[in-house]
């Protein structure tokens, strides 16, 4: 399974970019889906993750300003990333398992940078 990142870029603090993911397989085949980050010289650390619970998760430093959504249609996940801050310049990974016969199956896309400036 692979998963297409795309929306990164570069904004002014204050502003708003819409991050988009793309899988190969069918959304409905997965458990947890969500987004990851990684700043320089930082640990990965969870943004938004949709569970197989129905719920989301959000990272502490994001509640609020970050919204995740899926469309079953489209097949797509997205993160709505509003009122951004330079602290949330980092590398965007979205994320997916899927647990089969063999185990737990972990898929990152390859990310997509979001630079904020002050």
């Amino acid at each position: 399974v692979q998963l297409q990142a795309s929306g990164g870029g570069s904004v002014q603090s204050g502003g708003s970019l819409r991050l988009s993911c793309a899988p190969s397989a069918s959304i409905y085949n997965f458990n947890d889906m969500g987004w990851y980050r990684q700043a320089p010289g930082k640990q990965r650390e969870l943004v938004a993750v949709f569970t197989d619970g129905g719920s989301i998760k959000y990272g502490d430093s994001v509640k609020g300003r970050f919204t995740f959504s899926r469309d079953m249609v489209k097949n797509t996940m997205s993160l709505q990333m509003n009122s951004l801050k330079p602290e949330d310049t980092a590398v965007y990974y979205c994320y997916a398992d899927q647990l089969l016969y063999d185990g737990e199956h972990n898929y990152w896309g390859r990310g997509t940078l979001v630079t904020v400036s002050s």
